[in-house]
Order: C-alpha cells, then structure tokens, then sequence
C-alpha cells in the first residue's frame, strides 16, 4: 500500500506521508496558491495552479514533491474573426491531468472545454481539434463553470489510445484512436434540468465525475448532476444505481482498482443546497455493481458537518485498500479498511480541490 498522499488545495499542495502514528504533513508547495489538478506521471510530479488574473501556470517535480520547474500551460488557437462560438479560446482552468499510458503522454482536460495532448511530459500541449471542431459543441454548457469543462479522463491501461473524456455539460467521449475521431457514450442518462422532449440527448448530460475499474476498464462508473450510473460495456450504456442512499446526488466517485463490482461515492443535497444529507458526512459504498449500498461513517464527524466533496476530492489506492477524501471546509479523513473505519487529519487545511495517492 502506499505511503504518500498528494493534497491540492486551494492554497498550495500538502505531500502527506505515513508516519507510526498515522497520516502527517511532511511537505508544502505553492502556499497561498490554488492547485487545481494533480497527477503523477513518466516519473514526474505534475500540478496545475489557478491564478486568476495571472493564468494557468504548470509545474512538474520529482515524486518526492521537493524539486519543480516551471512548464508551459496549455494553450488554444487563436480564435477565428468568423466564428459563432461564444466560448472563449483561452485555458481558463486546466480541471485534470492523466497519465497518457505511453512515454511520456499526458491529457489534459480543461475549462473552456478543450482536451489537451503532450507527448514530451509536458513540454508541449497541442489541442485535441477533432473533439474541440465537433458540431456539437456549439450546444456544450458549463457546469459548476460558465464553460463546458473537461474533469475526467479514462486511459485504457492495456491499450493507451482508447480513451474516455467527461464534459459538463456534454456527456460521455470515446476514442479509439488516440484523439482522432469521437463518439458521444451517454445514452441511458437523463437530464433533469432539460425540456422533457431533450433531456435523453447524450450531448448535454451532465456527468460530475467518471472513473473507470483498472483492472476491468470495460467497467465505468459515473456520479451524474442527477443520480449515479454504471456501465459495463466501455460506456456504451450507463445503468442508473437507483439504491445508492443517502441521496444519488454528488461530485465524487472511486473505482476499486481490480473489483468491477466495489465503488465508494459521497452523496449531498442537489442543486442550490450542497451538503451532506442532514448534515451528516457520509461515504457510500457498494460491493455488488451498484444493487445495493452500504452507508459508512464510523470515524466520520458525528456532529453537523457541511463538508462538500469535489469531483477529484476522493481517491482509492493501487490496492484498493486505503482511501482518501477531502472537503471544502478543510477536512480531510483517510481509511485503511475500504472505507469501514475513518481517520481524520489533526491538521485543518485550506478547501480540497483534489486529492491522490502516490503511485
């Protein structure tokens, strides 16, 4: 099991490392900075920033997180005179970071909606154009963002160019060739917030998070603005989990790394609301692909607790034993049992952005 845990946060990056006596801060980068994805990568340390009025910056380190250098930040084309698009092209937020699966390549996935490719570990971004150029972006819509935004991103780990991208708002992508050509897989999903006769259209779904089994990449799971689903045939159709309890509302959800049929998710109150069901932090888990769930809270807080969980605030280890999650009030819990039993970190933290283990 490992023994490192990355914390971006929104102001800087926690390395956290195992000690006798349990989790403890054992390093500190960026401080005063917002971290908005991490990932580690071709044995490289890779971290987003959002600066706001000064852009997106980029940086890679060594694993340990003790030595960085500054890298160039995706960038867009200049915008056309004669188009209709009303989003802008210029990285407003890169949202997550995945290793590519070959020497060397990463993705990137970002806010205005963009998908980003690097094959020198960062040295160089190109845009993916024949996601951004599909005819359909013109009816994307942000969620959570003004912008349509990309947050998730599915490398098959035994064949590094089929991939699956997740927009809000516009649904499930799939390629099977590296980024050349697309397909929308969302077909099963609903959309609430859409006119009745468009809420089956798979182009404006609205997946929170998508995170696939490693061992069994056939095997998706996905918390939607609406409820969650699953899918088991690389996410050509999605099942919606209609037992998953306290609520189907969320941002996060984790795979077990080798068991297709183990997911954890963090319910909340929909919409306008955002915390946890009666104020009660909870993690949910099911063992059997979704049929039913198991609602876990031992070590959680036991008084009113109004933690929200975003979509890379939740992070399971390679062995699937060890779990991770991290809220917007600061608080951040570790499990060494699956999810049975929590353990709080003594340190309050800034708002948790993102959290991984270290490989």
């Amino acid at each position: 099991m490992t023994d490192r845990i990355y914390v971006g946060t929104h102001k800087g990056l926690f390395l956290l490392e195992r000690q006798a006596g349990g989790w403890e801060i054992a390093h500190t980068h960026f401080l005063g900075d917002p971290v908005s994805a991490i990932a580690e990568a071709n044995g490289h340390l890779h971290a987003a920033l959002d600066l706001g009025h000064f852009g997106c910056k980029m940086w890679r380190g060594d694993p340990g997180a003790r030595n960085w250098g500054e890298q160039p930040a995706p960038q867009y084309p200049e915008k056309p005179a004669d188009t209709d698009d009303k989003n802008p092209w210029s990285t407003q937020l890169v949202w997550t970071i995945e290793d590519g699966g070959v020497p060397g390549r990463l993705w990137a996935g970002t806010v205005p909606g963009g998908l980003f490719r690097s094959d020198d570990s960062g040295a160089n971004w190109a845009l993916v154009r024949p996601l951004w150029d599909d005819p359909t972006r013109a009816e994307w819509f942000g969620g959570g963002y003004d912008q349509p935004g990309i947050h998730s991103i599915c490398v098959h780990p035994r064949n590094p160019a089929d991939l699956t991208v997740a927009v809000s708002c516009a649904g499930n992508w799939h390629s099977a060739d590296a980024g050349e050509t697309w397909e929308v897989r969302a077909d099963g999903m609903t959309a609430s917030y859409a006119p009745p006769e468009r809420a089956g259209i798979q182009h404006i779904q609205d997946p929170h998070r998508v995170v696939q089994c490693a061992e069994v990449p056939d095997v998706k799971w996905c918390q939607h603005h609406d409820t969650a689903y699953r899918s088991t045939d690389q996410g050509r159709h999605w099942r919606e989990l209609e037992t998953l309890q306290p609520s189907r509302f969320g941002f996060a959800v984790a795979a077990h790394p080798h068991d297709p049929e183990t997911a954890w998710f963090v319910p909340a109150v929909k919409d306008e609301c955002r915390v946890p069901v009666d104020a009660k932090l909870v993690v949910s888990r099911t063992r059997d692909g979704g049929a039913t769930f198991e609602v876990l809270s031992a070590g959680l807080p036991e008084q009113p607790s109004y933690d929200l969980v975003y979509r890379h605030g939740l992070d399971v280890d390679a062995a699937g034993e060890r779990l991770v999650f991290g809220s917007t009030t600061g608080g951040l819990w570790t499990s060494d049992d699956g999810g049975d039993h929590w353990h709080a970190l003594p340190a309050r933290l800034p708002p948790v952005n993102c959290v991984r283990f270290a490989r």
